[in-house]
């Protein structure tokens, strides 16, 4: 039996009108401490933006998600966050924010791989 490992993971959120409390889900970030993996997928639903906030810039949602991916990842392109340990990237990403993308509560669960669990979210939760 291979053995499961902690992971934790929130919901990126693209929210046209803080006020209204409205969102679509864009993407997962997952982080699994025991496997050194920290990751960003997302996937921008033009169609639902363009039907909830038709004046919202698609680049600039691109540009704000692009950059998790940068700070997960580690890169150089990420700043300052993105050379931090990834439990304290992971927490960034994850914290509240109000602003156009936010996350979910932090939930937790158990994988063998985190990567193809992080892909299974994403096509339950996002796509």
């Amino acid at each position: 039996m291979q053995e499961k490992h902690l992971f934790e993971y929130a919901v990126i959120r693209i929210v046209p009108c803080v006020e209204k409390e409205e969102f679509i889900n864009a993407g997962i970030i997952l982080y699994c401490a025991s496997k050194k993996f920290l990751d960003v997928v997302y996937h921008i639903n033009t169609t639902k933006i363009k039907a909830m906030a038709a004046a919202l810039d698609i680049h600039e949602i691109e540009k704000r998600l692009s950059a998790f991916v940068q700070v997960a990842k580690g890169e150089k392109q990420g700043g300052t966050i993105a050379t931090l340990p990834l439990a304290s990237r992971f927490r960034w990403l994850a914290a509240t924010k109000s602003t156009v993308l936010q996350t979910s509560p932090v939930h937790p669960g158990l994988c063998i791989e985190p990567h193809e669990t992080m892909m299974q979210l994403f096509e339950k939760i996002v796509l």
